[in-house]
């Protein structure tokens, strides 16, 4: 396929990718197979606010440009939320993109591309998660449904830039540089991610205990992040009963990744987090219990593994038989 822009232009190409915290990482593979079929590219992203320091992580992504459409929707009878929103579409007016691509199918994302200046692409109607988003574009691809997120994303962007994805998904991404926080000692620790959007969605807090007990006979301490006072409690009663867990202090982003990308190996359910872990190459189980990970769930290749299904959670016993594929937990050395 023949690439869309001269190899001597620098092209300028935005992205739509908002939220979640998973549907985000799962589009940084794009912007690496962007760089490399064009290393010149500049690239600027359109992102939630919340999730706004994840392209930021990536070389590749110029411009990060926040929305808040989740708090704008709540405050519309707000001046102060309308000077945003006009705020954002006079940063997106005043750029000029070679093309736009809109990954992520909604009517919401096909109208904040909607004031881009440039080609606007995104999914077909029979491709995109709201047929009606494909109305909006100037070019609207087919892309098969039945695949992981993080294919669908690159097949996109392929299809609109004119090149062949190759390989691997690449994230692209590493480690915020932050420094070492007290209360995380230099030892080898584990990142326990028992928190999640929906309670069908929990793993049982006895299992975790169990694999806390575990990780605790192998030398390797236990960290249990929190993002809410549930949540909090939850990571307060499971330390009470492993051995040396440590509950940090409330993270934000960049926090939470560094944390991440230092533990010998990440254990969570169906959450963003566990995502993050895994485009940062630890080695990560995924939890499944009420959602099946075939189209969503962790991809990185032997970095990740996911376990369960729709009302099959797996045991204990099959979390501690995963981890020795890809980290040798006995000498607390990541393998992956």
């Amino acid at each position: 396929m023949a690439h869309l822009f001269a190899d001597t232009q620098t092209p300028h190409i935005l992205l739509v990718k908002t939220s979640s915290l998973g549907d985000v990482l799962h589009n940084l593979p794009v912007a690496s197979d962007i760089a490399r079929h064009y290393p010149g590219a500049q690239i600027d992203w359109i992102v939630e606010e919340s999730f706004a320091a994840l392209p930021g992580l990536h070389p590749a992504v110029r411009n990060v440009i926040p929305v808040a459409v989740r708090r704008w929707r709540g405050k519309l009878l707000s001046a102060a939320a309308w000077r945003e929103i006009a705020a954002f579409r006079n940063t997106l007016a005043a750029q000029h993109y070679d093309i736009a691509i809109d990954t992520q199918g909604l009517l919401k994302s096909a109208l904040l591309m909607r004031g881009a200046n440039g080609l606007r692409c995104g999914f077909d109607r029979h491709s995109a998660r709201e047929p009606l988003a494909a109305s909006l574009y100037q070019r609207a691809f087919p892309v098969a449904t039945q695949q992981h997120a993080v294919e669908r994303n690159r097949q996109l962007a392929a299809q609109a830039l004119g090149y062949t994805p190759e390989g691997q998904a690449d994230y692209g991404i590493r480690p915020p540089a932050i420094v070492r926080p007290a209360w995380l000692r230099e030892e080898p620790y584990a990142v326990l991610l028992h928190a999640t959007s929906r309670v069908d969605k929990l793993w049982s807090e006895a299992n975790w205990i169990e694999l806390g007990h575990y990780m605790h006979e192998q030398n390797i301490r236990c960290v249990l992040p929190w993002g809410s006072a549930t949540e909090q409690a939850r990571s307060l009663r499971l330390a009470e009963a492993i051995p040396d867990a440590i509950v940090p202090p409330r993270l934000n982003l960049n926090e939470a990744a560094a944390l991440l990308g230092g533990a010998q190996t990440v254990i969570g359910v169906d959450t963003g987090l566990a995502h993050l872990a895994a485009a940062l190459g630890v080695p990560t189980v995924g939890i499944y219990t009420a959602t099946d990970p075939a189209l969503t769930g962790l991809y990185a290749g032997r970095c990740a593994v996911n376990l369960g299904n729709i009302d099959r959670a797996p045991d204990t016993a099959a979390v501690i038989e995963a981890l020795p594929a890809f980290t040798d937990i006995s000498q607390g050395m990541a393998a992956c």
